[in-house]
């Protein structure tokens, strides 16, 4: 434990420092502080020393020069638990500092400010980062206090220690300063460099068995500080590489459904997905999709899995995981006897604000997720024959599903469960003829989505040969006159997004 007796405070953002300062006073901690804010504490009644009266040295340099002196950074880098230390400061006549209390100047706010360059250069903080870098060297014998968000954890812990910080606090704060000077700096260095430069700042999570194959190290990685999704593993072995991009894939696309539903994912995409009022018959509709593709496959839920539903993925054979926001008792039993099988329950109110990342040779390219959800509002019937209610229905389904599917896409949908899906497939009519090979019985009275516009009539001359009544696209094609007359003549209906869904 450390107690504070003597405290420096410099803060350009002042919030809540009146308070927390008279706190500190009532627990009979003396205060240092420089020229602003120590005429701001006096003006509230709060007894202050200026650094100035120690130094005996007055600021200059148009305030350039307030706290870079050895009676302050002596005071600051002392080992109080180190006798030569301490006979020097007393040698000296520099009294000990326990805490030191700094925000920064501004200079990622005032960027946005569009100042000259000079004007910028003035707001580089040199003297608070010194003195919280130094206080965080020697952070067993100085709190680091660097947001005013910390105020009121210090005064709690303080207060109930009576004066005193614990070792772990102190570790803690100190690592927060020397992630802030990290991030203070490198925003200086991107002004310098007149370019956007962008740092990654990831923690370890685990080390995982090995990557898409065994030959390959993987590990998952978190940004640090940010918002996770919270996952507990309740059983099962080890997540793999090539399993989290298929709980990823999972999750975003059930997650986007209402109702109660299920998907089934095999290498990333989706192989089969189905809505109903009861859980389980959503996961058998998704099942019959592709019985074949969803051996070793990843099953998403949308709801807490009970044990018919449970009874019905059992029987439905091999699966390398489950995922849903929570299970039932009876669940849970009867998935232990699966040793292997990996059960995940995820907090599906919360996901991740990471941006979509993908590497190439010459680069990493970043862009925002593709997150838009269309409703039956936000589309544009263009063809004659207007979609019937449940068609309607169907196509926005479809639609949901297709954003999951590598491009091309197409996903054929029937009564709120997927009967085919055609992914990267290099053309438009590939795909349709993969997707409508999928399902073996009538595609009669079925519906269609692409998540790209058709760039030739040749896929509508297949819906009509299939039977397929209805189709969503983006629209955008030169060609959209020809495809829209053409279903017309076939009577099918066709609807536009105005919205693109390519996965890469």
């Amino acid at each position: 434990m450390l107690r504070i007796r003597r405290v420096l405070i410099s803060a350009w953002d002042k919030r809540g420092l009146i308070e927390f300062s008279k706190r500190l006073k009532n627990l009979n901690i003396e205060i240092i502080s420089t020229g602003k804010t120590a005429s701001l504490l006096r003006k509230s009644g709060i007894n202050v020393e200026t650094i100035n009266s120690i130094t005996s040295f007055p600021e200059f340099l148009s305030g350039r020069v307030k706290t870079l002196h050895p009676r302050i950074f002596g005071g600051i880098l002392s080992n109080k638990k180190n006798p030569l230390h301490l006979e020097e400061l007393r040698t000296l006549g520099i009294t000990p500092i326990d805490m030191v209390v700094v925000n920064f100047y501004p200079f990622e706010k005032m960027l946005k400010e569009k100042m000259s360059f000079d004007q910028m250069m003035e707001y580089i903080d040199i003297g608070g980062p010194a003195m919280l870098r130094a206080g965080a060297k020697n952070f067993k014998n100085v709190a680091c206090i660097s947001s005013f968000t910390q105020y009121k954890r210090v005064i709690e812990e303080l207060e109930k220690n009576k004066g005193a910080l614990s070792e772990e606090t102190l570790k803690e704060f100190a690592r927060e300063v020397f992630f802030l000077t990290k991030d203070y700096d490198m925003h200086i260095y991107s002004f310098l460099k007149g370019t956007d430069v962008l740092t990654w700042n990831m923690e370890k999570i685990i080390n995982l068995r090995y990557g898409e194959n065994p030959h390959q190290k993987a590990s998952l990685y978190s940004l640090l500080n940010a918002q996770t999704l919270p996952f507990h593993q309740l059983q099962g072995k080890p997540l793999s590489f090539n399993n989290f991009f298929d709980l990823d894939a999972a999750f975003n696309l059930v997650r986007d459904f209402n109702e109660p539903a299920s998907v089934i994912v095999k290498h990333a995409s989706p192989c089969g997905v189905a809505v109903d009022k009861k859980l389980f018959r959503a996961f058998a509709n998704a099942y019959k999709s592709d019985p074949i593709s969803s051996f070793g496959a990843i099953v998403g839920l949308n709801r807490k899995v009970d044990g018919k539903t449970t009874r019905e993925i059992i029987k439905s054979g091999f699966k390398e995981c489950i995922i849903a926001p929570d299970y039932s008792k009876e669940a849970i039993k009867l998935f232990s006897a699966k040793k292997n099988l990996r059960l995940l329950a995820v907090n599906f109110t919360k996901c991740s604000s990471y941006m979509d990342v993908k590497k190439t040779t010459f680069g990493y390219l970043f862009q925002d997720n593709d997150e838009i959800v269309l409703g039956k509002e936000g589309v544009k019937i263009v063809s004659k024959r207007k979609p019937t209610d449940k068609e309607l229905s169907n196509l926005i389904f479809a639609w949901k599903v297709v954003k999951f599917v590598k491009s091309n896409a197409i996903v054929i949908v029937k009564n709120n469960r997927t009967l085919g899906i055609g992914g990267g497939q290099p053309s438009r009519v590939g795909a349709v003829e993969l997707a409508v090979k999928k399902f073996s019985k009538s595609t009669k009275g079925t519906v269609l989505a692409s998540d790209g516009f058709f760039p030739k009539p040749d896929s509508i001359k297949l819906m009509k040969k299939y039977g397929i009544k209805a189709v969503i696209q983006p629209g955008g094609s030169i060609k959209d006159k020809e495809i829209i007359d053409l279903c017309n003549k076939f009577k099918i209906s066709m609807v536009f997004t105005h919205i693109r869904h390519f996965r890469h």
